[in-house]
């Protein structure tokens, strides 16, 4: 262990080459996100919601056609930041990062037609007044019941797990978990989860939006219905608006693909029947 006054005489130099890191790296200091930015990624974030299919170069046309002065280098940093990504079949050009483990889809073709059989996962982005939020959800394919969700501030996986062990411990095991092939379903920390659990996993294939596609529908239905009604000023009143609206969802709101039965109904009373 060195000491205080040995450590004081170590230079900056010698102690970025001990942590390994490089200058830059050592004295970087992130910014902040701007006003005009949150601004901007309001508006990028409702043109995704109207035209899902709209990539930076278009959501660059209609932005400057409403009088933004933005580039597609600046609209794509930030629809990267927002894990917003334009909805078309794409070339399989993507590589995953080494050190996570991606697993094949395994829903194709498959009837799912009970509860507990397929849940499914994502992040989407939630604006605010001063900043933003991300939010995840645990939601049971079957029913479309929405068993947990999370909010953060930002995006590592503790929120995404915390999410999933509060479905887990509430509502058992379903037997295949499916997500996208995001960095916090695929970190070995949320996978570890399901393997303990004997739980299959199954992951997006790339450029396939139909693949989680019940859970986008919840994304555009709170979008749409709250979160652009009522401009959260902070992070607590977005926690209780979603909460509100995903508790009308889950008992309130009847289906009409659920034969306009709610999901808490489909959820409860055929796990009942099947018990």
């Amino acid at each position: 262990m060195i000491a205080k006054d040995q450590d004081e005489k170590i230079s900056v130099r010698r102690r970025i080459g001990l942590l390994g890191l490089g200058r830059s790296a050592f004295y970087y200091r992130p910014r902040s996100i701007s006003g005009h930015d949150h601004e901007l990624m309001k508006a990028i974030d409702q043109i995704n919601m109207s035209h899902p299919c709209f990539g930076s170069r278009r959501i660059m046309a209609v932005l400057r056609s409403a009088g933004w002065n933005v580039g597609r280098d600046h609209i794509r940093r930030l629809m990267r930041m927002m894990r917003i990504f334009a909805i078309y079949p794409k070339k399989r050009t993507t590589i995953p990062c080494k050190e996570h483990k991606v697993y094949p889809y395994l829903l194709r073709n498959r009837v799912i037609n009970r509860p507990n059989q397929v849940w499914c996962t994502d992040i989407t982005y939630i604006p605010m007044a001063k900043g933003f939020a991300y939010l995840v959800a645990i939601m049971d394919w079957h029913s479309r019941c929405v068993l947990s969700w999370r909010l953060s501030t930002s995006l590592d996986a503790s929120f995404c797990i915390e999410a999933l062990q509060e479905a887990l411990q509430s509502y058992g095991c379903p037997e295949i978990f499916n997500s996208d092939q995001g960095s916090q379903f695929t970190s070995s920390e949320f996978l570890a989860v399901l393997s303990a659990r004997n739980i299959s996993i199954s992951m997006d294939s790339k450029g396939r939006f139909y693949d989680n596609i019940f859970i986008e529908r919840l994304w555009r239905s709170l979008k749409q219905e709250e979160v652009y009604l009522n401009a959260y000023e902070n992070v607590k009143e977005c926690r209780r608006g979603i909460g509100s609206f995903i508790k009308h969802y889950n008992t309130g709101r009847p289906h009409q693909a659920l034969k306009y039965q709610t999901p808490s109904q489909v959820y409860g009373l055929l796990q009942r029947a099947a018990s």
